[in-house]
């Protein structure tokens, strides 16, 4: 990185933020990440894959005065869509009509992507600028097929940086597709050995029935 550039983690890191670091010791680790340049700022292919099967996501806002807001979103598997390297969007569904994220968005331009993926105990934080679109094809390029739901407009979020948080106090969760599979499998797997009993025994009568 050159000495003039700005590293990614600046997004996140204030002056505020750094001077904690130092005083409790974790200055010099990510210090060596700022001269690497920071945190990814492109969609790679690891994060794309994540994206895809992610089906729930936390939304961050502020108000122009900073009052943070976060707010769920959420839709079928790879609803927050990759438009390029640098911008994911997503469908904005009718909710309950308060507006505050669309609000926040017309005076205060920075949010926060926060995805969780509760079965791989997986986390990701993404930093960037976010707008509303409401370009009507652009609506229906991010309306996932088939679901039920009344788009009101886009969200399209150009990425500033990402980092992947490590896996310590998330609690482990699985969705009730993963649960229905385990079971099926299961079942599967103990039906097994009783239906080959089950067979076994149909062959014994039938000898023991045929005729001398």
């Amino acid at each position: 990185m050159s000495a003039d550039a700005t590293p990614t983690t600046d997004v996140a890191f204030s002056p505020a933020v750094k001077a904690v670091q130092e005083r409790l010791g974790s200055r010099k680790a990510y210090a060596r990440v700022e001269a690497k340049g920071g945190w990814a700022s492109e969609i790679t292919d690891d994060l794309a894959a994540f994206l895809a099967q992610v089906d729930s996501a936390y939304f961050a806002t502020a108000s122009a005065d900073g009052q943070p807001y976060i707010q769920h979103r959420g839709g079928p598997k790879g609803f927050l869509v990759p438009l390029d390297e640098r911008t994911i969007a997503f469908a904005d569904f009718a909710g309950n009509r308060q507006y505050i994220s669309v609000g926040n968005l017309s005076e205060n331009n920075r949010a926060q992507l926060f995805l969780m993926d509760y079965t791989q105990r997986q986390r990701i934080k993404i930093w960037g600028e976010a707008e509303v679109s409401e370009d009507a094809a652009l609506i229906d390029r991010l309306m996932p097929a088939g679901y039920k739901a009344r788009p009101e407009r886009a969200i399209v979020f150009r990425i500033t940086a990402w980092d992947i948080n490590c896996p310590q106090h998330i609690p482990q969760k699985f969705g009730e597709e993963v649960i229905q599979a385990a079971l099926e499998k299961a079942v599967a797997q103990a039906q097994e050995p009783l239906l080959a009993r089950i067979a076994e025994l149909e062959q014994q009568l039938a000898q023991r029935s045929a005729p001398a």
